[in-house]
């Protein structure tokens, strides 16, 4: 009798150790359990652990939280100023309703992949190319919103979109190294222009300066002359002021006869100053030799 009663709880145990073995189940941390007890939804989505579920009755499905990456194939398309190109993208996503994802949609990764494929070859009719060359982040929240639209009612929730590459034809991209080319030509001419009316007017004001003193050309020249004359491998060829040249020839005119309205003391005074001017115009030379000399 005691061995039939030990034989016994011994086959109950090996059953139920069958059973555990059988029913039992474990959910990882990054998932969630949706179980369909004869093929409707039962109970709450199980969390991370141990679950058990009824053998042959029950069945779990098990379903991944983690963002998922997914690239979006290469989609050609014109933009709205008649250019072809050739746009790719990513998508990053996560499921946020492990049953809605599992009953409403029959694969939701293949449905989120053909949305975006959707969503960009629409956003790329609808703009234009400069906005896919430099406007890119005001396009990802566009694409963003059309694919996130639908898929919140599959339980999935868009976490971001980034357009990767944009490709254009090879005539398109000569096109635009040309403009490019030159508009940097444009700016070049415009800062050279730019910096000969600045040159212009400060030589203006210089000339100005000078023609208000006459001695600040001849101290310029001068100042030339022994910059020149500083280096002993070339010829200097001295250019002669005008004004110079009129001064030493006033120097030298004799002075003119009054006819009766000048009296001896004017004549003598104007011939004092005549020699003056010429004494002073011989030590201008003078100084100026020296100046070429040294």
């Amino acid at each position: 009798m005691v061995e039939e009663l030990v034989g016994v709880v011994a086959a109950v145990g090996a059953g139920a150790l069958v059973y555990v073995a059988s029913a039992a189940r474990v959910v990882k941390q990054y998932e969630r359990g949706v179980v369909f007890r004869l093929g409707r939804l039962h109970g709450d989505v199980r969390r991370p652990g141990f679950t058990l579920v009824v053998p042959a009755v029950d069945r779990l499905r098990k379903v991944n939280l983690q963002i998922v990456t997914m690239p979006v194939p290469a989609q050609e398309g014109i933009t709205r100023d008649n250019v072809t190109v050739r746009v790719d993208a990513v998508v990053y996503f996560k499921v946020v309703d492990p049953a809605a994802a599992i009953v409403n949609v029959e694969d939701y990764r293949f449905a989120v992949s053909q949305m975006a494929q959707t969503s960009l070859r629409s956003i790329i009719g609808k703009s234009e190319l400069d906005d896919l060359l430099s406007n890119r982040e005001k396009l990802n929240q566009g694409l963003e919103l059309m694919i996130d639209s639908p898929a919140v009612e599959w339980g999935v929730t868009i976490d971001r979109v980034e357009i990767k590459d944009v490709s254009l034809p090879d005539t398109m991209k000569r096109s635009m190294a040309r403009q490019a080319e030159a508009d940097r030509e444009r700016r070049a001419r415009l800062i050279n222009a730019d910096a000969e009316y600045q040159a212009s007017k400060k030589l203006s004001q210089a000339a100005q300066q000078m023609a208000d003193t006459p001695s600040a050309l001849q101290l310029r020249l001068l100042q030339t002359v022994m910059a020149v004359a500083a280096e002993k491998n070339s010829t200097l060829v001295l250019p002669i002021p005008v004004e110079l040249l009129r001064f030493l020839e006033r120097g030298q005119q004799p002075p003119a006869q009054d006819a009766g309205h000048a009296g001896a003391a004017d004549e003598a005074e104007r011939a004092e100053s005549a020699v003056d001017r010429t004494e002073q115009a011989e030590e201008a030379m003078e100084r100026l030799r020296r100046a070429v000399e040294q």
